[in-house]
């Protein structure tokens, strides 16, 4: 699977979120700030929603924003079996149950899912536990995760 492709389908998806991200706030905001959604008393809150809804949707666009510039300043890194997996790697796990999962080891956008050739890739990152555990580990590594009191096993198939 090519990685960088992977990275183009991210930025792509990450760009358009944005977008339609933007759009949302510039309604909250055109609500928020509209002469009709004037409070009227103390219990006449829609424009004060509006504002909230705006601002939150402003953060979010600041983040994804911050994460398209971090995955087009990422060096895609050949995988090396002597360091293990690192950031920019692409992962194939199998978990106990046989069931496998593609993971793309990214700086941010945690939970991203794009389609990739082979299939649904999901970005995670190092901060999460299965990041955490994968870092350092190779091709046949075993990670064993509790999460929420579940026991979770993986087998790294491969990595590149």
């Amino acid at each position: 699977m090519d990685k960088a492709r992977i990275q183009h389908l991210i930025i792509d998806t990450l760009t358009h979120d944005l977008e339609l991200l933007q759009r949302a706030a510039q309604t909250a905001y055109e609500a928020a700030t509209h002469e009709e959604n004037v409070a009227e008393n103390k219990y006449d809150t829609l424009g004060l929603e509006a504002s909230y809804l705006a601002t939150g949707q402003a953060r979010r666009a600041a983040e994804i924003k911050q994460a398209i510039g971090l995955f087009q300043n990422l060096v895609l890194r050949e995988h090396d079996p002597a360091i293990g997996i690192q950031l920019s790697a692409l992962v194939h796990l199998e978990a106990e149950n046989g069931s496998g999962q593609l993971l793309f080891l990214g700086p941010e956008a945690a939970g991203l899912k794009v389609q990739g050739e082979d299939g649904e890739v999901t970005v995670i990152t190092p901060r999460s536990p299965l990041g955490q555990a994968l870092l350092g580990k190779g091709a046949g590594a075993e990670i064993t995760l509790v999460i929420g009191g579940t026991r979770q096993c993986y087998e790294v198939i491969a990595a590149h």
